[in-house]
């Protein structure tokens, strides 16, 4: 039985609720329409894995203070605010097992709410002054559109490059995970720039695993509310898939390439390429990538002093691997 996430936070659960009353009150509108869509998002809440990241790293180098909560709302705020333009761009009426902002409201308010969003981070931000904290998450923001939109350039073509593969997943994914250990590190007065850049490339690490460990659900058979092969009909690379292409012979190589192109969303074909990834050894090869990659994010924390915050920094990442959804 695997460390839970409630023992995880255990040494910031008072900041957490304080962080949640932070949160909510950085969202506060005198339209009574925006208080009514930002109060249906902040009930809907997932398992906070952002603002754990920035309490527990702050945690890990000195005391968690005003700046920390601060930088905590920006990171949820900014990533907020992407969260519901990608429901309008991919046309999703679902997030977390509820109906979107788009769903309810329509495209439109939705666009609207999330530039409020942006600008509310903005503006908490600049407002206290925090603009190392800024620079750092618009980075991020910058990276993960930067991501996204190579992803889409990418799969058009469908580059099965594996640095292609890390370079989108770096950017995407990574680089959020990789500003919260950031903003946490910054939070704290005397850490230095050394400092703030090793835990960066901590939380960079846990996000590349992380992101790993997504792509994994697409072939396995846990209940996690992911349908088995939805990346391959939306036509989004995995590692398994990359891997079990790359060593395939030319024949198969082209059929494959073939069904994700052309037909991937009859079921009999999907079922084809998920069982060729698995016979292939395209599970196997994702999951020691993972491991690498997380044995190189517990090497980072090594390099400091340890406490119990680095100790459940070290339980994250093992939760982030291990999770079954």
């Amino acid at each position: 039985m695997g460390i839970s996430l409630d023992q995880i936070k255990s040494p910031i659960a008072d900041e957490l609720k304080a962080f949640e009353v932070r949160f909510k009150q950085s969202m506060k509108s005198q339209v009574s329409l925006l208080d009514t869509i930002t109060s249906y998002i902040v009930k809907r809440k997932g398992k906070q894995i952002r603002p754990i990241f920035v309490l527990l790293s702050a945690k890990h180098l000195g005391e968690i203070n005003d700046s920390t909560y601060r930088g905590a709302a920006l990171v949820e705020l900014l990533h907020t605010a992407t969260l519901v333009h990608d429901d309008v761009v991919d046309d999703s009426y679902q997030r977390r097992g509820f109906f979107s902002v788009n769903a309810i409201w329509k495209n439109k308010i939705a666009v609207l709410v999330g530039d409020f969003l942006l600008a509310k981070g903005l503006l908490l931000s600049v407002n206290n002054k925090d603009f190392q904290l800024l620079s750092i998450v618009s980075e991020a923001v910058k990276q993960m559109s930067e991501g996204e939109l190579l992803q889409i350039e990418k799969t058009r073509k469908l580059n099965l490059e594996e640095s292609v593969y890390f370079d989108i997943i770096t950017k995407k994914t990574a680089s959020l995970i990789a500003s919260c250990c950031a903003i946490g590190a910054a939070s704290i007065e005397g850490v230095s720039e050394a400092e703030i850049e090793k835990m960066r490339l901590f939380g960079e690490k846990v996000g590349l695993a992380f992101q790993i460990k997504d792509d994994l659900f697409d072939y396995g058979n846990d209940d996690i509310g992911k349908p088995l092969g939805i990346d391959i009909k939306e036509r989004k690379l995995t590692l398994p898939l990359i891997y079990a292409i790359n060593k395939a012979s030319r024949e198969e190589r082209r059929k494959v390439t073939y069904i994700i192109k052309n037909q991937n969303t009859q079921p009999d074909k999907v079922k084809y390429v998920l069982e060729f990834v698995k016979n292939s050894g395209g599970i196997e090869y994702a999951e020691q990538k993972m491991n690498e990659i997380r044995d190189d994010a517990l090497r980072i924390l090594e390099e400091f002093p340890n406490n119990i915050a680095s100790e459940k920094l070290k339980d994250l990442v093992h939760f982030v691997i291990n999770r079954t959804k």
